[in-house]
């Protein structure tokens, strides 16, 4: 990560860990990255691990709490001012109330979750409080995957951009921006009207690589997709143009014009959020929506790992001392999580495990990755599903039973939003490898994988009561197996 920072970025790292340390020896806390792409859950995995906390939820694989040790858990006000509170009460509404999904992740925002507990150790409840607090951070994956540009020139930049735009899976989508961009002579005048079509050009292009059907990644700059407060500005007003890597712009040139305003956005855009954000994190959390880029086939696959190679790359892993750890926060444990394993039967489980293992040994291998625990988890923080059989003529297949979203289909039929329904949603291949291959090239027993997968999304579910009426804590899958990776060890 060092190639990605300035001698001042580390500096003023150095001064916010100090004051974070500080400040944590008078209030223990611990910050929790939570991260994904598009669609992978990341608002629902926030809202029902704090609902869970806070309700004594269904949790028998997390230590803390299945053994009695937590006395209290609840929300207080956040550390940091200037970033936006996650709005958990407004999440839980949706999910409860009217039984629908949160809106997802636009910007980042900030929860403070408080936990009194005893610990299990007669040595630590000397020495500690029996009080943590949870900083949990949520942004939006595709933030993280501007973080390489830091290390990449406005033309590497641009040439990897229309080497990605060239590929079979995205040379449809992206045939109207390349004719546009092949037309402009990158040492004409530059033209504020020339700059934004080539801008809305691209940017249409990468909305489309992120549509269900395609269901791709690897989509930075990540702004383009959610911009946030910065919408219209210069710093977000530029597109890759056919220029060398390392080759230098004729001063008021559309080239020199479309560098500038990259490297503000290097300047202005990623280097703050990695610095403020991503350089204090402890502990980290990557959610995927592996089902649905099986959905979208293997080139949907291979983009994820492609992305998830990239987030690994940006994090900063190991284990600090006492000493180093004063100026230099380290993610010393990072969870990779599939989400939505409530869309599968329980039989298909460990095979969705192994695909997430199998993307992940990819990954950190090509990050070069290593000095953090890494451990992967096939979950759904809310289970929206639950499980049956269904005769079909001698055979019995297991099914999944819930009610799909409105306009949700599987072969020809159309759901209304309303009608419960039971689904046969294939098998997961036994061999992980499969998925990574097109159909053509698939043989045996497990071929046509993309074929065989039906996979919906569902309503949340409507949740259980007590006899006294009191509503029941959302149910899930491996939640309690997600918490004890990531805190169990600060709680034991």
């Amino acid at each position: 990560m060092a190639s990605l920072t300035t001698y001042t970025d580390e500096a003023r790292i150095a001064l916010d860990t100090l004051a974070d340390r500080a400040t944590s020896f008078i209030s223990p806390s611990l910050r929790i990255g939570v991260t994904g792409l598009s669609r992978a859950g990341k608002t629902v995995f926030i809202t029902a691990l704090v609902h869970n906390l806070l309700h004594g939820g269904r949790l028998p694989l997390f230590q803390a709490q299945a053994s009695g040790r937590i006395s209290r858990a609840y929300l207080e006000h956040q550390p940091d001012d200037a970033v936006p509170r996650f709005q958990y009460e407004d999440h839980i509404a949706a999910l409860v109330n009217d039984r629908i999904w949160p809106a997802s992740t636009r910007a980042i925002s900030e929860l403070r979750l408080t936990v009194e507990f005893e610990s299990a150790s007669a040595w630590n409840r000397l020495l500690s409080r029996g009080k943590l607090s949870f900083d949990i951070v949520d942004y939006p994956g595709e933030w993280l995957l501007d973080l390489p540009l830091l290390a990449k020139d406005f033309g590497t930049f641009s040439r990897e951009a229309l080497d990605m735009a060239r590929l079979p899976v995205r040379s449809e989508l992206s045939a109207d921006w390349q004719a546009l961009t092949s037309g402009i002579d990158p040492a004409e005048p530059g033209d504020e009207m020339t700059a934004r079509k080539l801008f809305e050009a691209f940017s249409s292009y990468l909305r489309a690589c992120r549509a269900d059907h395609r269901a791709l990644s690897t989509l930075p700059p990540g702004r383009f997709l959610m911009p946030g407060d910065l919408e219209g500005s210069p710093a977000l007003t530029f597109a890759p143009l056919l220029v060398d890597p390392g080759s230098r712009p004729a001063p008021g040139s559309m080239h020199a014009m479309m560098e500038r305003r990259y490297e503000a956005y290097k300047n202005h855009v990623i280097r703050p959020f990695f610095r403020e954000h991503i350089a204090r994190l402890d502990r980290q959390i990557v959610l995927i929506d592996a089902m649905q880029a099986m959905n979208a086939g293997s080139e949907a696959v291979g983009d994820l790992e492609r992305s998830l190679t990239e987030i690994l790359s940006c994090f900063r892993p190991g284990r600090g001392n006492l000493l180093t750890g004063l100026f230099s926060h380290r993610i010393d444990r990072i969870l990779i999580a599939a989400t939505k394993a409530d869309h599968i039967h329980h039989e298909s489980h460990d095979r969705l495990q192994a695909i997430v293992r199998r993307l992940a040994d990819r990954a950190i291998a090509r990050a070069d990755f290593s000095g953090a625990n890494v451990d992967v988890l096939a979950m759904a923080a809310v289970r929206a599903t639950r499980e049956g059989s269904v005769r079909q003529g001698k055979e019995t297949l297991p099914v999944i039973i819930g009610t799909p979203l409105k306009g949700e289909k599987i072969a020809g039929d159309i759901f209304d939003g309303e009608t419960e329904t039971a689904i046969f949603p294939g098998d997961l291949p036994e061999k992980p490898g499969l998925i990574f291959q097109s159909k053509t090239s698939q043989t045996g027993p497990d071929s046509a994988v993309d074929e065989q997968l039906r996979f919906v999304r569902f309503r949340p579910p409507s949740l259980e009561r007590t006899a006294e009426g009191l509503k029941l804590s959302l149910p899930h899958i491996r939640l309690d197996r997600a918490l004890q990776f990531l805190v169990g060890d600060h709680l034991a």
